[in-house]
């Protein structure tokens, strides 16, 4: 017997966080029975389980993949405006539905994972796994060392205190400067609110890696898949043991 939200993650439907919240909504069946109990089990090789009445498919091979994305793509599997979405970037032999693992914003690029697995997404998500994503954020005019200190110490934004970053200045030009900011956080657009709070608006932004895992030379649009060392690394500055040796 597992968890309703860990069988419907471990289904590549969505995350296990998103998962909960299909439960909430009275969306997921089990046996033709709306469960909205978040702490509900059941045996997936015996109940028959369906998500907004469709039920769930058989677990299928876990497929990953490191995706540059540019800017002007939206990180949504749907876009009821029609812009590119970045599902479209994917290999055509992939023919698996794979989700975005985290957000990268319309004006944003850089590293996205790509993947059906919902339990490897929920841990490199959820705060306790304190996963590092690393950016680097073209600012208007290079920031004091005061405002770069209060954005490692945390900053309040939308009601909340933002967890300690780390800054480093990559690079100065006229009118702007590169910093390269390390969160482990993931709200909607933290990293361009927080430097809009010190009154320095990114003109330009760029993840560049998941913990350890980084884009390197991939280029603009381009892929690659992903395996069990380059899982390891997403986790290589997570003090606790990594959740990929404690859990799978």
């Amino acid at each position: 017997m597992e968890r309703l939200q860990k069988i419907i993650a471990s289904a590549g439907i969505c995350s296990r966080r998103a998962a909960e919240q299909l439960i909430a909504a009275g969306r997921v069946t089990v046996d033709g029975q709306v469960v909205t109990e978040l702490g509900c089990k059941a045996n997936p090789a015996q109940s028959v389980i369906a998500v907004d009445g469709r039920p769930l498919r058989r677990e299928e091979e876990k497929i990953y993949l490191l995706l540059n994305k540019p800017r002007g793509y939206v990180t949504t599997l749907s876009d009821p405006q029609g812009r590119p979405i970045v599902s479209e970037l994917l290999p055509p032999e992939v023919k698996t539905r794979l989700f975005p693992v985290g957000r990268l914003d319309l004006d944003s690029e850089g590293a996205l994972l790509m993947t059906n697995d919902g339990e490897l997404a929920n841990r490199i998500l959820h705060p306790k796994f304190e996963v590092r994503k690393t950016y680097e954020a073209t600012v208007r005019e290079l920031p004091s060392e005061e405002n770069l200190r209060r954005l490692e110490q945390g900053l309040l934004i939308d009601g909340q205190m933002t967890w300690p970053a780390q800054t480093k200045v990559l690079r100065q030009k006229k009118g702007r400067a590169v910093i390269e900011i390390i969160i482990h956080e993931g709200k909607k657009r933290q990293v361009r609110k927080m430097f809009q709070a010190v009154s320095h608006p990114v003109l330009r932004l760029k993840r560049t890696a998941y913990g350890g895992l980084r884009l390197g030379s991939l280029g603009p649009g381009k892929c690659r898949f992903l395996g069990k060392t380059d899982l390891e690394k997403i986790f290589l500055f997570v003090k606790s043991k990594s959740p990929l040796q404690s859990e799978r």
